[in-house]
């Protein structure tokens, strides 16, 4: 005995219930959205309202008068250009070199054949598995007794200089885009390096001729992010620097804050403005992010 089963109407019930579906989801998306979203806005909102406003109807509640001279305050009075400055002289270095080292352990590790490439690609992703805080106080002690130029650092010492925090943060990033750049040097055929090395090219040549023009949407994302993470880096940047004017941008917010009162508009305002940097960053590089996530996600 057999059930007929009437299929143009499952077919159309199957297609009532799909636009629900995404209706679902995108009404989940929205509000997981919004909800990261709350501490950004909230911060804004905050900036824009004079202390004596919130100290008067609380920080909950409709304001008064909204403005920009918090923000004035904070680029003048914190003296931001200068740590921005800070920031830039350490972020872009650190990058580079980052980006520039884990290209060159990734081009070993993925395109050449020895015993000990997945080793050292261990011994790279090291730094990612231990946590910064673990090894806090002996770094510390080290950078007092490592010796520097004087032109390098005033103190003649890596504590409080420019380039210690430059290493710190090369030594911890190095391993993750060692990783990214191995997986996706991987999928880059091999036939493109064996027609090199047949026309006589070096290894070198390999290296800065084919694989890394072929890299540069994984580098332009690993660029973005780290970009993003070394710029908002507060945890070395209070250990590893004392100077007030080597300080990045991180930390020298601190100094809107004073002894006795902390005007926590103003410190909002300055976060807002400390921000800045990273969202335009993220916005020239969307397109390469972007791409540079989504590749192979098609794959097949």
């Amino acid at each position: 005995m057999s059930i007929a089963v009437d299929r143009p109407a499952v077919r159309a019930r199957t297609r009532r219930r799909r636009p629900l579906r995404h209706v679902r989801v995108h009404v989940f998306l929205a509000l997981a959205a919004l909800l990261w979203l709350v501490p950004v806005v909230w911060t804004f909102y905050t900036s824009l309202r004079p202390y004596e406003d919130t100290a008067e109807r609380g920080y909950v509640s409709l304001p008064g008068s909204i403005g920009f001279e918090n923000y004035t305050t904070a680029f003048t009075q914190g003296d931001l250009p200068r740590f921005f400055l800070n920031s830039l002289i350490i972020t872009l270095p650190a990058v580079f070199v980052t980006l520039f080292f884990a290209a060159c352990v990734a081009f070993v590790v993925s395109r050449l054949s020895f015993r000990f490439n997945v080793a050292l690609l261990i011994v790279f992703m090291a730094a990612n598995l231990l946590p910064q805080q673990v090894v806090l106080t002996p770094l510390y002690r080290m950078y007092l007794q490592i010796p520097l130029p004087e032109f390098l650092s005033e103190s003649g010492q890596m504590y409080d200089s420019y380039l210690g925090l430059i290493v710190i943060n090369v030594a911890f990033q190095v391993g993750f885009c060692t990783f990214v750049l191995s997986n996706y040097m991987k999928t880059i055929p091999t036939t493109l390096n064996d027609a090199a090395r047949v026309d006589g090219a070096s290894v070198v040549r390999q290296f800065f001729g084919i694989i890394l023009p072929l890299c540069r949407p994984a580098l332009a994302a690993l660029a973005t992010l780290e970009f993003t993470w070394i710029y908002n880096d507060f945890l070395w940047a209070i250990v590893l620097v004392q100077s007030g004017d080597k300080r990045p941008i991180t930390s020298a917010l601190a100094q809107l804050q004073g002894l006795y009162f902390t005007d926590y508009n103003l410190v909002a305002a300055g976060a807002m403005l400390a921000a800045l940097p990273t969202l335009i960053v993220f916005a020239l590089l969307q397109r390469q992010f972007i791409s540079g996530l989504t590749l192979g996600a098609s794959k097949g």
